[in-house]
């Protein structure tokens, strides 16, 4: 129920805002709001301090009996508040709009209070937790990118491990491939040598069986005894007698 007594427009989910209040760290708080009605319904969100948070959307339109989230995020503050204690504030407002509306096609006006629409306003505190204390609480309408960051780095860790493993594995596969090259280049070699080895035994073989054949058959068959043809001539006998052996 709004403060004069009407239904809301809209109700929102959770009823305040909680970060986790790191330095040097964002935080951001979703904030869901639904809308309890048949029409379109604008909502736009103010801050009392409006450098201090980001909020997207600011502005926007909800269907009839639908949703939108909005999420407001807590800049890296560089100092802690006294008592950790925050006095910010948000406003959201809300109001009927036409069938159809577009948020860039919202007037100016529209969440001016001086206009004859009616205009509900919820109002929102802000509280900061500690980063022991967050697991101790019961809202899950708040998360922080503190709460990320762990899952983030194991993510990207447990991506890192996975690229070593494969490389590790790939590194591996290459190894046994070229051990097997390797041992199928030696065997190709051995059986080559075998092979040449084998081809050489076997001609030698055969090669001294042709010539054990060969000096065989020499000394099976009768040696040929050359003839030789002789022609005898009558001898003459020599006459020296009356021959004068001159002075």
């Amino acid at each position: 129920m709004t403060a004069d007594g009407s239904n809301p427009l809209i109700s929102v989910q959770p009823n305040a805002l909680k970060f986790v209040f790191e330095l040097e760290k964002p935080s951001f708080c979703d904030l869901k709001v639904v809308n309890n009605t048949e029409h379109h319904v604008a909502f736009k969100v103010k801050t009392t301090s409006p450098k201090k948070y980001f909020v997207r959307p600011n502005t926007g339109v909800v269907q009839p009996w639908d949703s939108s989230v909005i999420r407001v995020t807590l800049q890296a503050p560089r100092e802690y508040p006294p008592d950790m204690q925050c006095k910010d504030k948000f406003l959201l407002q809300s109001t009927v709009v036409p069938p159809n509306t577009d948020v860039d096609d919202l007037p100016a006006d529209t969440f001016n209070k001086e206009s004859t629409k009616e205009i509900q306003e919820c109002k929102l505190k802000v509280f900061y937790v500690t980063p022991s204390s967050r697991g101790n609480s019961e809202d899950e309408g708040f998360k922080s990118y503190s709460d990320q960051a762990p899952d983030s780095n194991s993510a990207v860790q447990q991506l890192k491990d996975e690229r070593d493993a494969a490389v590790r594995q790939t590194l591996q596969l290459q190894q046994e491939l070229d051990f097997l090259k390797r041992r199928r280049h030696r065997r190709n070699d051995t059986g080559f040598s075998l092979k040449f080895a084998l081809i050489v035994g076997l001609i030698g073989i055969m090669v001294g069986l042709l010539l054990n054949f060969s000096f065989s058959s020499s000394l099976s068959s009768p040696a040929a005894v050359p003839t030789v043809a002789t022609t005898t001539s009558p001898v003459e006998p020599s006459t020296t007698e009356g021959i004068e052996t001159p002075l």
